[in-house]
């Protein structure tokens, strides 16, 4: 284990781990990856970049609204190409490079997204890193494919929380929003203040709650959050790890993390975290 950790990374002088794309004076050679297609008889394309290396792999699923070109996506694809490892980023329906409507996507289209992703691309034992939206997604695809998720990573994970924000309006508010058909919920990541969702999308994504029963998941768990969180409250991540029924589950709070997480000590944790678990899985084998 020594042996792979002195191979893999090096100390900084302050004693933080440093993996080998953060460390000082070493040139990082990131493989190109062009963006390819998974089509889908049935379904819309997506779109992906991957990585092919070693085993464990890592897939990245992004958030709300977002895509796969985001800060922690290429930071992890950067990270995997430097220890040879496989790696997959993608769009889900609708969003980004992907084909399909936005307006016409749900929760449950996603998760079919994200288990297309495991089944068509990769092989093996796959460590997951949801963000945001992309972290209720992932503990979904571990449940259903607890043979091929080896380990979760979740960044900020935001189970339930658009249903459980909806039932906390007051009736009147709720009621409108059904007869308008669409809500509009505050985010200071949108330009224009909010974000939009149809009142279908919320009724569907009340099928897809954990935090009301244990949740069957088994492999080792890490769930980061910002306690400076203004979208989604870092309680949350308190509530998974009491509900998640692996006895192997840590939470890391940031006192001053924002929801993206997206400053250099917030990436660094993030890959520092994904390297351990690798760490812990390659003894695993």
């Amino acid at each position: 284990m020594a042996a792979m950790g002195a191979a893999r990374g090096l100390r900084g002088a302050g004693g933080w781990w440093q993996p080998l794309w953060a460390a000082p004076g070493l040139a990082v050679c990131r493989q190109k990856s062009s963006v390819s297609f998974l089509t889908r008889p049935d379904r819309p394309n997506l779109a992906y970049h991957r990585l092919k290396g070693r085993n464990p792999g890592v897939i990245f699923l992004p958030g709300f609204n977002s895509n796969m070109n985001g800060q922690k996506a290429t930071a992890l694809e950067d990270f995997c190409s430097s220890l040879g490892h496989a790696f997959v980023r993608f769009d889900y329906t609708g969003c980004g490079s992907s084909d399909g409507n936005f307006e016409e996507c749900t929760i449950g289209k996603w998760k079919k997204d994200v288990l297309s992703i495991l089944d068509e691309l990769t092989d093996g034992p796959q460590i997951l890193v949801g963000s945001s939206l992309g972290g209720w997604l992932m503990l979904h695809a571990a449940i259903a494919r607890p043979n091929k998720v080896a380990a979760l990573v979740g960044v900020a994970v935001a189970a339930d929380h658009l249903v459980t924000t909806f039932k906390r309006l007051p009736i009147e508010a709720q009621k409108e929003i059904e007869e308008k058909g669409e809500w509009k919920f505050p985010t200071k990541y949108n330009e224009e203040g909010y974000y939009s969702v149809t009142y279908d999308f919320i009724q569907e994504a009340e099928n897809h709650c954990l935090l009301n029963s244990p949740i069957p998941i088994l492999c080792p768990v890490r769930l980061i959050h910002g306690m400076k969180d203004s979208d989604v409250p870092w309680q949350i991540s308190m509530q998974l790890a009491d509900r998640i029924l692996s006895k192997d589950v840590d939470v890391i709070l940031r006192k001053t993390g924002q929801h993206r997480m997206s400053e250099k000590d917030d990436t660094k944790l993030l890959v520092n975290t994904v390297d351990d678990l690798i760490d812990k899985l390659s003894t695993l084998v």
